[in-house]
């Protein structure tokens, strides 16, 4: 059974994935600013594979892979055979993570849907209940947030983010990720409430992301939790556009 290399290029991590037509097979995770031709090189070896599927929304690092697997490299884009429709303006504005978020959700959990993708921005992406991409919402990733406390003010620390003892902060630490980790779940639920009073049909709404376990803990909104839904995208866009 052929194999293939998936790669989601985002602006914190690079994740990559050995797949089949069956299922993912093998994951390995790449700091983006680390990212090289070394790297990614040391990253893949030992693995064997005929087509190369890349998602990027960093086009400096994108040229990395684009040397690497020239010959055989296809590029997530709105243009492809997608298995999900695109109802949206300006399709080119839409990015290749999400395109795979939409396919991703759509072939495990059906439609309607809604993605909530915790990376470096907390992403909302929406498909109607006709497998249709119909738009969503940005707003500022949590680790961006609490970076920039630090960063902008004198007194406050650098956290690492996790549960908080109270949402009462008995320690500037704790009140810090009470703000955040409360202040996320408010943010994420509004919109999600927003969103679903605005669908037909009842939507299956999924978490994914680096935060994503930890924010869909203590809110019952957000159903599942699946930390590869854009690399099972990334597979069926393989499987919809590679030669098997």
């Amino acid at each position: 059974m052929p194999r293939f290399l998936l790669i989601n290029l985002n602006n914190t991590s690079t994740k990559l994935a050995l797949a089949d037509a069956a299922a993912l097979l093998k994951r390995k995770v790449v700091p983006t600013k680390s990212l090289s031709v070394s790297a990614a090189r040391q990253a893949v070896k030992g693995w064997s594979f005929e087509g190369v599927v890349l998602a990027s929304v960093v086009p400096k690092k994108a040229r990395i892979f684009q040397t690497l697997f020239r010959n055989r490299l296809l590029e997530v884009t709105p243009e492809l055979n997608l298995g999900v429709g695109i109802d949206f303006p300006e399709p080119g504005g839409i990015g290749a993570d999400r395109l795979c978020n939409a396919v991703g959700v759509v072939s495990r959990y059906g439609s309607p849907a809604i993605v909530v993708d915790f990376g470096t921005a907390v992403t909302f992406d929406i498909i109607s209940k006709n497998r249709a991409y119909i738009g969503g919402v940005i707003a500022p990733g949590l680790g961006v947030m609490t970076d920039y406390l630090y960063q902008r003010t004198a007194l406050l620390p650098k956290i690492n983010l996790e549960e908080p003892p109270d949402v009462i902060g008995k320690s500037t630490r704790g009140a810090m990720l009470a703000g955040a980790v409360y202040g996320y779940r408010g943010l994420v639920r509004q919109i999600v409430t927003e969103i679903v009073a605005r669908l037909e049909g009842k939507a299956s709404i999924v978490a994914t992301g680096s935060y994503a376990s930890l924010i869909a803990a203590k809110l019952p909104e957000l159903q599942i939790v699946d930390p590869d839904l854009t690399l099972e995208g990334l597979r069926i866009i393989c499987l919809n556009n590679l030669p098997q």
